[in-house]
């Protein structure tokens, strides 16, 4: 039994305007993750000690490499969506090219789909992260009280 590969149907009556804005949406969205993922790696650099201890270890180390890929994941997307930007102008052009337009609408709802699951994975990747440094900073502020 074959499974039909799920895309939005939606995508056939998106205008340039929509998809631009769009387009910039997750631009932006992806810039600020990619701002946030600085700030964590810094933080893990602040409390490296902490978040290598041996009861936690295996899950931490989990979560920062997950960080990592997902790092990556943001760079690549990004230029995937600038390279997507600077495709937009085959949609406004006034030239009929309907196999070309075809192709970007195309491209545009395989990219709904792609950011949209990269920003849900990274949304529950920061719970992981904040659950880790709440632990790390909850036991630092145990021991400050009971010296």
């Amino acid at each position: 039994m074959k499974t039909k590969s799920e895309s939005p149907k939606y995508v056939a009556w998106l205008n340039a305007e929509t998809m631009h804005e769009a387009s910039k949406k997750w631009l932006s969205e992806l810039e600020f993750a990619e701002d946030e993922q600085l700030f964590f790696n810094d933080l893990i650099k602040s409390y490296t000690l902490q978040l290598i201890d041996p009861k936690h270890y295996k899950k931490n180390e989990d979560v920062i490499s997950r960080l990592s890929r997902l790092k990556k994941k943001t760079d690549e997307l990004i230029k995937s969506i600038k390279k997507h930007e600077r495709g937009l102008e085959i949609m406004v052009d006034g030239i009929d090219q309907i196999e070309l337009e075809k192709a970007y609408k195309d491209e545009h709802g395989k990219l709904i789909v792609t950011i949209g699951s990269f920003l849900n994975r990274y949304r529950e990747l920061k719970r992981e992260l904040f659950t880790a440094f709440k632990s790390v900073l909850k036991a630092k502020k145990q021991k400050r009280l009971l010296q």
